[in-house]
């Protein structure tokens, strides 16, 4: 539901107040009345039996005499304890008793059935009505009485002051809902001004708040964002610094070539030779633009334009081999596990074997190993191993990064797209040096159940 006016962090605090001043003043709108009623029923019966038991001890000690309030004995309802006397018979021997007869009446049916020592009974008389307290004293019963004027009088009182408490309480509440929006909005101030800076790209000043344990929690989230965003730019601009120079020996080289042979110059034998470096250096320069837009595709993207689909590995791995098989004719490829079947996408897993075997073309003495291995029922496992030299522990540990090219490389970008997609994969690549060579080794998620025995599934086609 949309409201018709903007919310805001004040009005919030303000409308939470307003309704739970609301909700309080419902409760004691409907709590309120009867719990009172029954608070001063209950003392006033108390009230009464502790005033009996003053006048009992005097008739134990002078008689049949009571010691009634010394007012008008027809004032009944001025707040005083009545006390009279009545047999067995209900013949009254002591004090008097309101005139009304119906009231006396029905008083002495229910004494008749009362048991018990002591009780208590309420009687209504025209709008008022009257508390009795009743003692069994040997044959004859000791009777008590009071009107409810007092408790009345009481009530309205206690009710005109609770209403004055409460509407004191909620003029109070509201400046202190004015201190509390202030109070919680100052930090959200603070950290929206830095904010405005951050879209500034002023991030350099760092951000840290003391005091309340959220908000410290909330600046500290803000502080490693900002660390991120530093690192993040910082890592643009080495990007970018690092493509730059990557693009700018073939640039300048066809620069110079394309000069000279305007010039009617040839560094390089002939036109056609100086021809043929020009388009050479165009095609390297195009490859490095590929690779780096393939590159940046998958900050962009993500998993985003993922197609998963069931491949047999043999089929992908056939196809790599094809194509890079001519390029060094003393190399053997070999395919092993290819009947396994991996669950991804096609085209991005033939860039990581492309990848990887023309990678390891480059080292290899006489044999590259692609094999697969789909056992688990939680994983499979794909490796690209090649019998070359030992890859150095410094280049081990970056070899995956952006631009960070070995003694053969060529752009730097072949290794960080590899993980790109492993990683978009779900998955996770190691390299490792073995008594014979340079092992890849990626781990890649099982199929998903329902797929893994469904050869129907399997791509065959070749790209």
């Amino acid at each position: 539901m949309r409201l018709p006016f903007k919310m805001t962090l004040t009005k919030r605090i303000w409308l939470s107040f307003a309704f739970l001043e609301l909700v309080i003043g419902m409760i004691i709108l409907v709590v309120y009345p009867y719990s009172i009623q029954s608070t001063l029923r209950e003392n006033t019966f108390r009230s009464i039996e502790v005033q009996q038991l003053v006048n009992y001890q005097k008739i134990r000690d002078d008689g049949y005499g009571v010691d009634n309030p010394g007012v008008d004995g027809q004032n009944y309802s001025a707040g005083y304890v009545w006390t009279f006397v009545v047999n067995k018979n209900f013949q009254i021997l002591a004090a008097g008793f309101p005139t009304d007869v119906h009231v006396l009446k029905e008083l002495k049916g229910r004494i008749r059935h009362q048991k018990s020592e002591l009780a208590r009974y309420e009687l209504k008389q025209n709008d008022s009505t009257i508390y009795f307290v009743v003692r069994r004293i040997a044959d004859s019963y000791l009777i008590s009485f009071m009107f409810d004027t007092y408790n009345n009088e009481l009530r309205n009182n206690l009710w005109s002051r609770l209403i004055f408490t409460f509407a004191m309480a909620s003029i109070f509440s509201l400046f202190l809902a004015f201190w509390l929006a202030r109070y919680i909005k100052r930090p959200l101030d603070i950290l929206g001004r830095r904010f405005k800076e951050i879209s500034r790209l002023n991030w350099e000043k760092p951000f840290e708040w003391k005091g309340d344990l959220e908000y410290e929690r909330l600046s500290a989230q803000f502080e490693e964002m900002r660390l991120n965003l530093i690192k993040y730019d910082q890592s643009q601009k080495v990007f970018l610094q690092q493509a730059s120079h990557e693009l700018k020996t073939p640039i300048m080289v066809v620069q110079s070539y394309a000069q000279s042979v305007k010039d009617g110059i040839y560094p390089n034998g002939g036109l056609n030779d100086s021809m043929n470096i020009i388009i050479q250096e165009s095609q390297q320069m195009e490859k490095r633009v590929r690779k780096l837009l393939y590159f940046t595709r998958f900050d962009s993207l993500g998993d985003k334009q993922m197609r998963y689909s069931l491949i047999r590995f043999g089929d992908l791995a056939d196809f790599v081999r094809e194509r890079f098989m001519t390029q060094r004719a003393d190399i053997d490829i070999h395919v092993g596990g290819e009947d396994t079947l991996i669950y991804a996408d096609q085209e991005q897993m033939q860039t990581v074997l492309e990848n990887l075997v023309e990678n390891a073309l480059r080292y290899a003495k006489k044999n590259i190993w692609i094999d697969a291995d789909g056992s688990s029922r939680y994983r499979s496992l794909i490796s690209v191993k090649n019998d070359g030299p030992a890859i150095p522990e410094h280049e081990r540990q970056v070899m995956f990064q952006p631009f960070q090219k070995g003694e053969k490389g060529q752009f730097g970008l072949g290794m960080a797209i590899v993980k790109r997609i492993i990683h978009n994969h779900h998955g996770v690549i190691h390299v490792a040096n073995t008594e014979d060579g340079v092992l890849f080794e990626m781990t890649l998620p099982a199929p998903p159940k329902g797929k893994s025995g469904n050869k129907s599934d399997t791509l065959n086609e070749k790209n």
